[in-house]
């Protein structure tokens, strides 16, 4: 008979009832990775980051990959309708600057010449 909290967890045992085959389930929530090779620069920085905000360089490393993640979720979006169109192209160009085009006068349509 397997005890209750293994049934709540849904954990897969082998014959000895301590032997745990799949616990996936108790960590789908949460993902850990390791990151090789970072520049000694960029450690020192996130190090000096998390301490100006009050945390540990794991919580800042987390929060870093969450905004820019979210942010670059948002970006790189296409525009669904011309008003997304037209705030892109207003957002990219906007801190340059503006500029005022001079627009020329109309006139009657030429004729084509085409008969």
């Amino acid at each position: 008979m397997r005890p209750l909290w293994i049934k709540r967890l849904g954990l897969k045992l082998l014959a000895s009832p301590c032997a745990i085959i799949d616990s996936s389930d108790i960590i789908d929530g949460m993902a850990s990775i390791t990151i090789r090779q970072l520049p000694e620069t960029t450690k020192r920085k996130l190090r000096i980051r998390a301490a100006q905000n009050g945390r540990s360089m794991e919580q800042e490393a987390r929060e870093i990959l969450r905004i820019e993640l979210n942010k670059s979720a948002e970006t790189n979006r296409p525009p669904q309708t011309g008003k997304d169109l037209v705030k892109a192209i207003r957002d990219i160009f906007e801190p340059l600057g503006g500029v005022d085009l001079q627009i020329p006068p109309r006139g009657p349509i030429r004729d084509p010449g085409i008969r």
